[in-house]
C-alpha cells in the first residue's frame, strides 16, 4: 500500500496542530476532530496525520464512538457558535 497524500492534508495538518495545542476542548475542537476522523477514515495515506488524530482521542480520553455521540449532540443543537442547547429559546413573535 502506497502512502498517498490527501488533497486537503496540508490544511488539515494546520487544524490538527491547533487541536494538539488547544488549552481547552470545546464544541469546536470536538467537531473538528470528528470531521477529520471521518475524512481520513479508510484513506490509504496521511499516516502521520491519522496517528495524531488517534493520539488526540486518547489524550482527550475519548473513544471514537464517544466523540461521535458528543458531536451529534452538538450538531443537533444547531450552530456551534450559538450554543442553542445551553440557552432557553425566546419567542419574540
Amino acid at each position: 500500500m502506497r502512502n498517498q497524500q490527501h488533497p486537503q492534508e496540508k490544511e488539515d495538518r494546520q487544524v490538527v496542530n491547533q487541536l494538539i495545542s488547544a488549552k481547552e476542548i470545546g464544541d469546536f475542537e470536538l467537531t473538528e476532530l470528528g470531521r477529520l476522523l471521518i475524512r481520513y477514515q479508510n484513506f490509504p495515506g496521511a499516516l502521520g496525520l491519522q496517528q495524531d488524530l488517534q493520539d488526540l482521542l486518547q489524550n482527550w480520553q475519548l473513544t471514537q464512538q464517544e466523540l461521535f455521540v458528543k458531536t451529534r449532540t452538538i450538531h443537533a443543537c444547531g450552530s456551534l457558535r450559538a450554543n442553542n442547547c445551553d440557552q432557553e429559546q425566546q419567542d419574540w413573535s
